[in-house]
């Protein structure tokens, strides 16, 4: 639920002149809608309640053409709801209720795992104990696993080493590794105390500074085309979203990010959250500005 106004209201402001609009959200339903709407062919696990939203979250999932099989219905709890502010800039606050969501449990995505294809998307709005159970199961299978450490929290050493790759913003970098993320070169001290830490891969989103890339063989800022910002809410889902689908079309790393970058700027240049997430038509015939998306540090 998402009201833009001119600015974010302080501790105990009431701002007036806002325009509300609801649509479909939640990070991992974000990441979901985006890597199909690019061409993927997409698995969604989560649960929802037994109320308006979810039944309405379910046959949006289903218009997507995303697998539904393992969408758990909740008869108990309602569905997760996230309370969005956003200002003139494109900047937001967001306020989560969980719902549903938070009580999806290692026994409820059991049954998934059997069928997951070769690249597994996680995110932090479902409880840590999942994310872990899910992250072991997948590495013994043989499983690239990609999180995006969102929202932030620290998280056991165990975990990160048993991950493809990372993709923490600023502030999730810092919560992960102490290093305060400002440029190019605290990204690249963040991401290297990562890969030390076990990571295979790392990219730090630094905003419209772009995305700084670390793995075996690269170590680069990858730069994000210029746009003008209208929401930021959900960006870093269509980015992680994106990123999933090039990697799975065996797309090299320089090909991957830019292509993610790409798509998260497209989507900053609209409102909401899955409703900002950009088709892969769409994003091949967007005329960017002809400058260089890759730029050596």
């Amino acid at each position: 639920m998402v009201v833009k106004t001119e600015n974010l209201p302080i501790p105990g402001e009431t701002v007036l002149g806002g325009q509300f609009l609801m649509n479909p959200g939640g990070k991992g339903a974000n990441q979901a809608v985006a890597a199909a709407r690019l061409g993927g062919q997409v698995t969604f696990v989560a649960k929802v309640g037994n109320d308006l939203f979810g039944q309405e979250a379910i046959q949006q999932f289903r218009r997507e053409k995303i697998n539904t099989e393992y969408v758990i219905t909740d008869p108990e709890q309602p569905s997760g709801v996230a309370l969005i502010n956003v200002d003139a800039r494109g900047e937001n606050c967001i306020a989560v209720a969980p719902g549903a969501n938070g009580t999806l449990t290692p026994e409820n995505v059991e049954a998934a795992l059997d069928t997951l294809p070769a690249l597994v998307l996680l995110q932090l709005e479902i409880p840590l104990a999942t994310v872990a159970y899910v992250i072991r199961r997948s590495h013994e299978k043989g499983l690239r696993v990609v999180l995006n450490p969102a929202p932030a929290q620290a998280l056991p050493a165990d975990l990160l080493a048993r991950l493809y790759l990372i993709t923490p913003n600023e502030t999730e970098a810092e919560r992960l590794t102490g290093v305060r993320v400002t440029d190019p070169a605290s990204a690249e001290r963040a991401a290297r105390q990562l890969r030390d830490g076990g990571v295979q891969n790392v990219i730090v989103t630094l905003g419209a500074k772009g995305a700084y890339l670390l793995t075996d063989s690269v170590s680069k800022l990858i730069a994000t085309p210029p746009v003008t910002a209208v929401d930021t809410t959900a960006a870093g889902d269509c980015f992680n979203g994106a990123l999933v689908v090039a990697l799975a079309e065996d797309q090299p790393w320089e090909a991957a990010v830019p292509f993610a970058c790409r798509a998260a700027s497209l989507s900053v240049t609209r409102l909401g959250a899955q409703a900002s997430m950009p088709f892969r038509t769409e994003l091949d015939s967007t005329p960017f500005p002809a400058e260089p998306l890759t730029n050596p540090l």
